[in-house]
């Protein structure tokens, strides 16, 4: 029996969908990129598509189920959860299928491979994976979005980079290599996170990613809805940093080092769109893709 649930049989039939996943974990610093991710189903039309039973893929005694009570006094279990959903917003150019999940501990393999079958069984154009990464960046700036994708002509006509990193991975890694076998592009967007600050909520950071998907994926994504939490957390950053003169210091360097690059590490945002729309297309006429 399949640890992948479908709710819909058959699954619904979506238009031109691109599939977003985030994962708690390693690259999901302060929780930025499920946060954003969580953000893109506030106020729209959202369906349950199908969940992952959290069985086979967890060691409860690092991610323990939680017990609660409802207003009978009757006990439940909250368990790990992997739900996947479809976000539609109208006149957008493609329909949103979400996962705002928990990466497991265990048979990441089978775990990735449920996902391409999500990926195929609705017919998404690309997968999106988007994770936050903390890094030496001040919080007084717009955070940087790096992108990349494994994809040659993906690569070629966004402008992205190839990862050339080796090493331990996680379970997009995994991922990527499944989706590339399955000849589903995929893309890689990392926002930055100040790591002096790892502890703290970063609105600032979640906007940058949302704004980015806004313009790739012709879908809105209501960031600017974030304007008034981003103004609050700065105060509460720019008082953290201002009673310690050794942290203002280093903030004052890192806005230096910042002025002095490129604003994002990816092109500008209105061209990856259309460059991303035109390689959509090319892959639909292309019968070998």
């Amino acid at each position: 029996m399949s640890s992948l649930i479908w709710h819909q049989d058959p699954p619904p039939v979506l238009h031109r969908p691109i599939f977003l996943i985030a994962l708690t974990g390693l690259f999901d610093i302060s929780g930025v990129a499920t946060g954003a991710l969580k953000w893109l189903g506030r106020s729209r039309a959202v369906t349950d598509l199908a969940s992952i039973d959290p069985d086979p893929f967890f060691d409860f005694t690092v991610q323990r189920p939680a017990v609660w009570l409802d207003e009978a006094g009757d006990r439940h279990i909250t368990w790990p959860e992997n739900d996947i959903r479809s976000v539609r917003a109208d006149a957008a150019q493609h329909d949103l299928v979400v996962l705002s999940g928990i990466e497991p501990h265990m048979r990441w393999s089978t775990f990735a491979g449920h996902l391409v079958e999500v990926a195929l069984a609705l017919g998404c154009e690309t997968v999106v994976t988007v994770g936050a990464a903390a890094e030496a960046v001040p919080h007084t700036r717009t955070p940087s979005v790096v992108g990349s994708t494994t994809n040659l002509r993906l690569a070629a006509r966004l402008g992205l980079s190839r990862p050339q990193y080796q090493g331990p991975t996680g379970l997009v890694g995994v991922l990527q290599t499944q989706l590339d076998e399955a000849r589903i592009p995929a893309i890689s967007l990392r926002v930055a996170v100040p790591h002096y600050l790892v502890n703290a909520q970063h609105p600032r950071s979640t906007a940058a990613l949302l704004q980015h998907l806004e313009h790739v994926l012709g879908t809105p994504t209501g960031f600017r809805a974030l304007d008034g939490e981003i103004d609050r957390w700065q105060e509460m950053h720019d008082a953290a940093v201002a009673g310690d003169p050794q942290a203002t210091t280093f903030v004052r360097m890192l806005e230096r080092d910042y002025d002095r690059r490129a604003e994002a590490a990816i092109p500008d945002a209105e061209d990856l769109g259309a460059a991303f729309e035109q390689f959509l297309r090319e892959q639909r006429d292309d019968p070998e893709s």
